[in-house]
């Protein structure tokens, strides 16, 4: 398994930095914040991303993809981290597009999978159902009726909900709460009669949604997959998210390290800078230690998804071991930035807030430390 980006992703690397730097820098994400952006992103920077080919990373070129795998999505994301740049890269093309890849019909791939990559659509992945990541406790109710089915309940923390045009969503179509089998995926446009979208403000100012569905009808056509086979491809699908959360979240913890001992080196007490200070320095190396640590969980994650030679378990362990290693770093960097800045760090003068509170929500998206801890131990027994 390589651990290092290869030639043509260090290019992708620093053309996504230098881009995001360009047009999507902190200040750049302070200004939608600030101006209350329902989308929670730039459509025009969005536009120039798709441009770029971001969109097409993941996709296979008989797709209009460029097959550079998860691998290739690892540096975009690390990226939009170090710049806390907002896209609906993880929402549309991440989540909604790998499911539409993964599970969709021919035609349900020709319809959307060109208009996602070329940024004319968006989908969202709609699966949690409370404030805490458990795919497996979907509840919602799929109930056959007539030639379809019918969809009544909630779903919330819709990544990039607002506004989506689609709504992949994970319902029950059989057995109970906490069993794989039985989840079913469906396909809901927007306009459908039921279906609402309201905004869920969360701490980060991204765009988040809560996803109402009432009585909504749809015939068989909006299935992905075969009815209560679902489990496999959302599984898949959010640990590719799961992936890219990880790096996003490494790239954070990156620029919030380098953020802080630049204030190290310049912040002066007792005429000396507190850099010098053994305590801050011996905080500052343990620090260090574990974003290296994250690096290699992170990129062994992104490395293990595009291995076809391992099985789903092993995958999965090796994506939960990322998501929680690259979490848990990046709160503790973004909390001893806080405290390394002193009082001004907990103000909004300073981007360490921004940065913290984007962390905080990064961390808990698509399962937090507990559940990734718990997943791996699982994982770990069914792959011995």
């Amino acid at each position: 398994m390589n651990l290092r980006y290869s030639e043509e992703q260090r290019l992708l690397a620093d053309s996504a930095r230098d881009f995001l730097a360009a047009r999507s820098p902190v200040a750049a994400q302070r200004r939608l914040r600030d101006q209350g952006a329902a989308s929670g992103f730039d459509p025009q920077v969005w536009r120039d991303a798709v441009a770029l080919g971001w969109s097409a990373i993941p996709f296979p070129e008989a797709q209009g993809g460029l097959d550079f795998g998860c691998m290739g999505l690892g540096p975009v994301f690390e990226a939009i981290g170090h710049n806390l740049a907002a896209t609906p890269l993880l929402s549309s093309v991440v989540l909604g597009g790998s499911l539409l890849h993964l599970a969709g019909s021919p035609t349900q791939q020709g319809d959307w999978l060109p208009a996602l990559i070329s940024g004319e659509r968006r989908v969202a992945l709609a699966v949690d159902e409370r404030a805490r990541h458990q795919p497996r406790d979907i509840a919602l109710a799929a109930v056959a009726d007539g030639d379809g089915f019918c969809l009544q309940g909630e779903k919330f923390w819709v990544v990039d909900g607002v506004g989506a045009d689609a709504y992949v969503v994970a319902a029950r179509t059989a057995g109970q709460p906490g069993e794989a089998q039985g989840i079913s995926l469906f396909l809901v446009p927007a306009d459908t009669p039921g279906v609402a979208c309201s905004p869920l403000p969360l701490i980060d100012s991204r765009n988040s949604g809560r996803l109402r569905l009432d009585q909504v009808r749809l015939g068989r056509d909006a299935l992905l997959g075969c009815p209560g086979e679902g489990w496999v491809a959302l599984d898949a699908a959010l640990d590719r998210g799961r992936a890219c959360l990880a790096a996003e979240l490494l790239g954070a913890a990156q620029q919030l390290f380098q953020t802080t001992l630049e204030y190290l080196k310049t912040r002066v007490q007792f005429d000396v800078p507190i850099g010098s200070f053994q305590a801050l320095q011996h905080r500052a190396a343990q620090l260090y230690v574990d974003l290296a640590l994250a690096r290699s969980a992170v990129m062994a994650g992104l490395a293990a998804l595009d291995d076809g030679e391992l099985d789903a378990a092993r995958r999965g362990r090796l994506v939960s071991l990322a998501k929680w290693k690259a979490g848990d770093t990046a709160l503790k960097v973004a909390n001893e930035a806080v405290q390394m800045h002193g009082g001004i760090g907990v103000t909004d003068e300073l981007d360490v807030g921004l940065y913290l509170k984007r962390v905080r929500v990064a961390q808990a998206c698509l399962g937090d430390r507990d559940f990734h801890c718990e997943r791996y131990a699982d994982l770990d027994q069914a792959c011995a």
